[in-house]
């Protein structure tokens, strides 16, 4: 069993031309004992936004503080605290912040998707 707190995990900031204002935290992987899968967490700084991409695996996200913007498969869709999406393989997707404070939301994906 492992029990800790997010404020403790000082997280990376994603530094690339295709994102703003990113800061992601690795909560539960397979060194915590959960094989296979990673839980994280990220937070969007106000007019932040993750890059518009694509990747092999699939990925479930769940708002937690603020709102947003997902636009997924070229369509917006507002979220905001209590949102959740499953984004399945080879989508094109990105969160982008449009309130005022954070836009906070966790993220589910296969190990292999915590880069």
């Amino acid at each position: 069993m492992a029990v800790f707190h997010e404020r403790d995990n000082k997280g990376l900031k994603i530094e690339s031309p295709a994102a703003k204002f990113v800061l992601k935290k690795s909560l539960v992987t397979p060194k915590e004992g959960w094989e296979g899968s990673v839980m994280r967490i990220f937070e969007l700084g106000e007019g932040g936004y993750t890059p518009k991409h694509e990747h092999p695996w699939y990925h479930v996200n769940y708002v937690v503080e603020g709102s947003g913007v997902l636009n997924f498969d070229g369509k917006d869709y507002a979220v905001e605290a209590g949102s959740y999406a499953y984004i399945p393989e080879d989508v094109i997707h990105q969160f982008t912040n449009t309130g005022k404070g954070l836009l906070k939301f966790i993220c589910i994906v296969p190990e292999e998707g915590d880069i």
